[in-house]
């Protein structure tokens, strides 16, 4: 039976991967004939970062078993410390090796700060871990809009205040100009890099839940007394999920952020509602279905842009959308509906046995 289990795990891996590598090969075949629309063409990057977000989420929310409401905050910390590196090599790396060391400086930042922050904050539980990382990703995003980096032939700068105060020298480079940003960031970023990294992101978050690392992280999650009771350390495989989630989300970060010209710390970008918005494909993908995940990012992603032209039922058709797909991976009537399908015919009781 657990042979069984084993290969009904691994095919269903292969298919995720599967999946996303047949979605690459479409668009391709669509980019290189030229019938894809601007539009379109501008929200492929997106759609790979926010599934990576979404990804690297529900490590968090469906496998550890926890509530963040931060997650922005890692995604913006993986974005400014890899347009930070980006401008600083400023051309003196070819554009490949750059983007890679990027996103390893992305993620291996993101990383840092999710371990920091996840030794006091996995202590608590439910509501109070919720709104204790919600505070955080708004602690980082007001912390960056205020924050002045310049450098120099005496080296780094740093002020809170305004340009002025950094000191430099003539010639001096202004790498973070407070609400301003970074600008002048190379784009980097392309739709095969995304898959890239998102099929990356899969194989570690995949093979992790699989592991025995990963069952250890589910038993916590699904009986905290009883996992204490046997040993495991409750804190440290909490803390283990939340900064590979962290470093995940790095690397998304980064994509956003060599896609732009210009990176701002807005509301908008890494605030409160991106947090949630990440959130919204978890559940709406269906909590630990990490495939799910993906699929929910990107119908959600360009729902609202497909019916752009209906002017008067868009709010409407996103809302029934959302409410059908909420049905179909929580309702239990629907889940069973939907288990009949993919299982397929059952083989007779005597041909099994």
């Amino acid at each position: 039976m657990n042979k069984k289990l084993k290969r009904q795990s691994f095919a269903g891996d292969m298919i995720t991967y599967a999946m996303v590598a047949v979605a690459y090969i479409i668009v391709e075949i669509v980019l290189k004939t030229g019938n894809m629309s601007s539009l379109m063409k501008g929200l492929l990057v997106p759609l790979c970062t926010y599934s990576i977000m979404a990804v690297s989420l529900n490590l968090v929310v469906g496998i550890s078993g926890e509530l963040s409401l931060g997650h922005a905050g890692f995604m913006c910390v993986g974005a400014f410390a890899s347009a930070l590196w980006t401008n600083l090599m400023n051309g003196k790396l070819p554009p490949m090796a750059s983007f890679v060391l990027a996103v390893l400086i992305g993620a291996l930042t993101a990383a840092l700060l999710g371990f920091l922050i996840g030794i006091p904050v996995l202590r608590l539980r439910g509501d109070y871990l919720a709104i204790v990382t919600l505070a955080f990703g708004e602690i980082i995003k007001n912390l960056i809009n205020a924050l002045y980096l310049g450098v120099d032939s005496r080296g780094l700068h740093l002020s809170m205040k305004d340009n002025m105060a950094l000191g430099l020298e003539k010639g001096g480079q202004t790498l973070i100009k407070g609400a301003q940003g970074i600008t002048g960031t190379p784009k980097l970023s392309s739709f095969t890099a995304g898959i890239i990294l998102l099929l990356i992101s899969l194989v570690i978050v995949q093979n992790l839940i699989r592991s025995r690392t990963g069952r250890a992280i589910m038993a916590i999650r699904d009986n905290r007394i009883a996992a204490e009771s046997v040993g495991l350390h409750v804190t440290r495989y909490k803390l283990l999920a939340f900064t590979i989630s962290a470093a995940i989300a790095g690397a998304g970060g980064v994509l956003y952020a060599h896609n732009l010209s210009s990176l701002q710390a807005l509301p908008k970008n890494f605030g409160y509602n991106m947090s949630i918005t990440i959130l919204v494909f978890v559940v709406m993908g269906g909590i630990g279905n990490m495939r799910g995940s993906v699929i929910a990012a990107v119908v959600l992603t360009l729902l609202p842009e497909l019916l752009r032209s209906m002017n008067d039922y868009r709010m409407l058709i996103y809302a029934v959308v959302l409410i059908l797909m909420m049905l179909f991976t929580s309702a239990p009537s629907f889940i069973q509906y939907r288990d009949r399908l993919l299982s397929g015919v059952r083989l007779p009781k005597s041909r099994e046995s």
